[in-house]
């Protein structure tokens, strides 16, 4: 049942509280908070953001799991290196810094971005994944908001440089918050409080600059580069949790739908009347959602031969045959055959 005017979430006295902690891996200092105890769950936020992204959730999941949510390298409170900034190489990172944590299987949940690099880490370490949870996920296809489109232009990394300018942030600030009242409950209207608090944390030189590289990576004028559908069969073995923003005015509601279409299997959710941040809009029926889901499912089994068997019989075009969803089926055969995609 949807939640129209969701309260906001009362975290009890006894919730475990989130602790920053750091883990230097090849050099550089990654950021992370970590807090509860039994199965762990990874929450992976999207681009310029951080990990009190999940301040909403993080504490009350940490009742019953072991929460880690890391600020991905370039964000946060992580260094942030003239490295590199890939879907592939965040995957990496996540499975150096839970290598480093003794942790050997997760569930992975990721937001925006952190969905591409979820569905990637599933890729590169599927015998790590229990379970995987994509909201509002990046790399679907190549449809995007134009406005990040416009920042992977060398237009739009002088445009950052902006932000340090004296007044320029007040002023972009003040007119978020008085454009919220005017938007409403758009979706843009919605995200407004979560697009400022990223936008707060881009002045700084090499944050802004790390921002950029990680944009690059994955989005240029045309629309995102690094896109899953075609791999997504590959997902068979693992249970799948999507959720959706109804009103998402970054990663639109469709690309919901085309993943459901080439995952057999998964589970879909949509948050009426939510954007882009679904985990914020509802905090209570996300905790909920992910529960239920870790609940009502076994972690998946690795085997070596089924994965070899899938990438031989292969593709998402035939994996999508037996979708109910006609329309998202064109629309996944439409984007296999137009997309151009990464060869990661």
């Amino acid at each position: 049942m949807a939640h129209p005017n969701p309260e906001p979430l009362q975290i009890a006295v006894e919730d475990p509280v989130p602790e920053l902690q750091f883990r230097t891996i090849h050099g550089y200092r990654r950021a992370f908070r970590i807090a509860g105890s039994g199965p762990v769950v990874l929450l992976i936020h999207g681009v310029g953001d951080n990990s009190m992204s999940w301040e909403p959730v993080h504490a009350q999941l940490a009742r019953r799991f072991t929460v880690i949510a890391p600020d991905l390298l370039g964000h946060g409170k992580s260094d942030k290196p003239r490295a590199d900034y890939s879907v592939a190489a965040y995957a990496n990172g996540m499975r150096d810094l839970l290598s480093v944590l003794g942790i050997d299987r997760v569930t992975v949940v990721g937001h925006s971005l952190g969905g591409g690099v979820a569905m990637q880490f599933a890729y590169q370490f599927p015998q790590m994944v229990d379970r995987l949870m994509l909201v509002g996920a990046g790399g679907v296809t190549k449809d995007v908001n134009i406005a990040l489109r416009f920042a992977s232009l060398p237009v739009g990394g002088e445009a950052l440089a902006l932000l340090r300018l004296p007044l320029v942030l007040p002023v972009l600030q003040s007119l978020g918050r008085l454009m919220g009242p005017v938007l409403g409950s758009t979706g843009i209207g919605r995200d407004i409080p979560n697009l400022l608090r990223i936008l707060a944390e881009l002045p700084e030189p090499t944050a802004s600059r790390a921002f950029t590289r990680t944009l690059r990576a994955v989005v240029d004028w045309r629309g995102q580069v690094v896109t899953m559908l075609d791999r997504c069969y590959l997902a068979e073995p693992i249970p799948v949790q999507l959720v959706w923003g109804e009103k998402d005015p970054v990663i639109p509601v469709d690309h919901a739908h085309m993943v459901h279409a080439a995952m057999p299997g998964s589970r879909l959710e949509i948050f009426p009347g939510s954007a882009h941040f679904p985990h914020h809009d509802d905090p209570a029926r996300f905790i909920d959602l992910l529960e239920g889901f870790i609940d009502s499912t076994a972690p998946a089994e690795h085997d070596q031969e089924t994965l070899r068997e899938l990438l031989r019989k292969g593709s998402t075009a035939h994996a999508i045959e037996s979708s109910d969803e006609m329309e998202a089926r064109i629309l996944v055969l439409g984007a296999l055959e137009s997309d151009e995609r990464s060869a990661t």
